[in-house]
């Protein structure tokens, strides 16, 4: 999961399209979706759960068909989990709900003016209606080494296709990136039987998405599974081609490797939309119904920015419920039908180990903190305030307070701070 605040709230101003009359015109329609992952899947079945009657063509640069990216770096990884279980729809299916699917091919260029999209290989497709759910690419580190055989990102299959060639049992994996996806790569790795370092440029790990307390229970958590944990350290290079070999630090230490991921962080996918002219500041800048700065396009996933009813600022969310709730919202606007904005309250996992990390809510700014349940036992969670609200919550195998948050969060039920950290008193009675 990964938050990215922008700007203030700043409303886009589009007149909401509408009615059942419209949808009916609509169905002589072509609407394009760009992108095959968790969002533009979702638009795409979802258009057809409205009854849109029109043509839909959705456009994925892998040659896979739409798969879910979470358990990439869990059971997946480990073996656990076969492909086909990855799939979030069969091209049967698909067909039945008369969706075109298009795989291994990139979208290059969008023709605003005549409304075409064109694609790498040469060919363009007409649109009247458009989607872009293009999603995100890995940072990657500057060096030429970084394109070693040996040196991985994880985003899709053919990247844990490519890192399993190296998986084996006494490697020596180092993860650059103390975030999520490096520690659920580490975990997954020491289960296996690898060596795994992780480094982390700042004073702690998940430095980005929760407090220290819950950053040194991961590190504990590591600690003891087997995992080295190296924190403020700075990577200035890696040694050796065409396979990596060290992992070089500021301080002149070299690690030695077998492979190397780099977790470092996510980019939006725009170059589509900034080549076409949409307005873009981290993200596409989208409205509360996912209308972008031309109201024939919607974006939604990953890559779009969006204002936040729950921040008052602007936001890029990256996470399964973003692009699936936002999917919804943006399926409805192509069908003329932009009447629910997106207010969906976010929330996030992670797994590692036997710990779940379930996040409701965005804690930045927070003036207060609760603690409820005990970190020595594996299981508890942190409560944020903000002038008395609840506002978000970091739950720890604690499901029920997960669920008891989003509820209260998202209607926005008072909670007193004095009385929630008593696990004597029920949940069910500190709500009202």
């Amino acid at each position: 999961m990964t938050i990215a605040a922008t700007t203030e709230y700043e409303g886009l101003a589009h007149a909401a399209a509408g009615g059942v009359a419209e949808l009916r015109s609509m169905n002589a329609e072509h609407i394009v979706v760009v992108g095959a992952g968790q969002a533009g899947c979702g638009i795409a079945t979802e258009l057809r759960k409205l009854r849109f009657g029109g043509r839909i063509t959705l456009i994925g640069d892998e040659t896979h068909m739409p798969y879910q990216r979470p358990p990439l770096s869990k059971a997946y990884l480990a073996g656990e989990l076969p492909e086909e279980r990855l799939s979030l729809v069969s091209g049967q299916r698909l067909r039945e709900a008369g969706i075109d699917f298009r795989g291994g091919v990139r979208a290059s260029g969008i023709d605003r003016r005549n409304r075409t999209l064109q694609l790498e290989d040469g060919s363009s497709i007409a649109y009247d209606r458009m989607a872009i759910a293009t999603g995100g690419r890995n940072r990657a580190l500057p060096w030429p080494e970084a394109r070693a055989d040996n040196v991985f990102s994880l985003r899709t299959i053919d990247d844990v296709r490519r890192m399993r060639d190296y998986w084996s049992a006494g490697k020596r994996l180092v993860v650059i990136g103390g975030g999520f996806i490096g520690l659920e790569v580490a975990a997954t790795a020491v289960r296996a039987g690898l060596q795994v370092t992780v480094l982390e440029a700042q004073d702690r790990l998940l430095s980005r998405v929760t407090i220290p307390a819950v950053s040194d229970f991961f590190e504990k958590l590591h600690g003891a599974a087997g995992v080295t944990l190296r924190k403020n350290v700075q990577v200035v290079g890696l040694e050796g081609m065409p396979q990596v070999s060290a992992v070089v630090l500021a301080d002149g230490t070299r690690l030695a490797a077998d492979l190397v991921l780099v977790g470092i962080g996510l980019l939006p996918n725009t170059a589509l939309a900034e080549v076409a002219g949409l307005e873009v500041r981290d993200g596409i800048v989208v409205d509360e119904c996912a209308r972008s700065s031309d109201p024939r396009i919607v974006a939604a996933g990953d890559c779009a920015n969006h204002p936040s009813v729950w921040t008052g600022t602007r936001l890029r969310l990256e996470s399964v419920q973003n692009a699936a709730d936002q999917a919804r919202t943006a399926a409805a606007t192509l069908c003329g039908a932009a009447t629910k904005p997106y207010r969906a309250l976010p929330w996030f996992w992670s797994d590692q180990y036997d710990v779940k990390l379930q996040i409701a809510g965005i804690s930045a700014p927070h003036d207060h903190l609760v603690l409820r349940g005990d970190p020595a036992f594996g299981a508890f969670t942190v409560f944020y305030f903000l002038a008395g609200r609840m506002i978000a919550a970091d739950s720890l195998n604690r499901p029920q307070d997960h669920l008891f948050a989003r509820r209260a969060i998202g209607g926005g039920l008072r909670v007193d701070p004095g009385r929630i950290a008593d696990e004597a008193i029920p949940l069910s009675e500190l709500s009202r």
